[in-house]
């Protein structure tokens, strides 16, 4: 089988990143590299291009470096994140909490847009309560989301204490 070596243009899933030089079968090469525009073929008049490639892509990656780390350094100051969601009388969830939802709250509550890949959940949040989601922003760099999942409609404990903490302030204002 015949193997051809290509200057990858942009990142191919399984096969490297922009600015790779990787060797491909001919006729992947020919058929789906080259014609979509993701790879030329490598030789020695297309090294100055790989140069500008690289070049190009270490400065990208700078860039995303650092805005992951300011990312990081606001997240870690903003107060948790409060999704509603819909319980039944124990506390329960009726379904749960997804990485989409936390992505529309990040972007609702504080104007901040993630992308759900960058979300590890590992499952959904299926319970009332505090938990902490990690970010995986950038390679080597994750941070931590502070997720406060609350029920939309009361719960009955927090009913009965209300409707205790009323009856004791009519008593009081009877009394007084």
């Amino acid at each position: 089988m015949a193997k051809t070596e290509v200057i990858l243009t942009e990142n191919v899933v399984g096969l490297g990143t922009e600015s790779d030089k990787v060797e491909v079968a001919a006729g992947f090469a020919r058929n789906f590299l080259l014609p979509q525009g993701r790879a030329i073929m490598a030789g020695a008049a297309n090294t100055r291009y790989l140069e500008a490639l690289q070049v190009k892509r270490v400065q990208r990656e700078a860039q995303e470096e650092g805005d992951a780390k300011t990312l990081k350094e606001s997240l870690d100051k903003l107060p948790p994140l409060v999704i509603k969601v819909k319980s039944g009388e124990a506390g329960k969830l009726f379904g749960s909490v997804t990485v989409g939802m936390i992505c529309d709250g990040m972007k609702n509550q504080f104007d901040v847009e993630l992308n759900k890949r960058k979300i590890g959940l590992e499952q959904p949040i299926r319970d009332l309560g505090d938990h902490e989601v990690e970010l995986k922003l950038h390679s080597g760099i994750t941070g931590l989301l502070k997720v406060k999942v609350e029920s939309e409609n009361p719960l009955p404990e927090l009913e009965k204490e209300s409707e205790s903490s009323e009856n004791r302030k009519t008593a009081e204002a009877k009394e007084g």
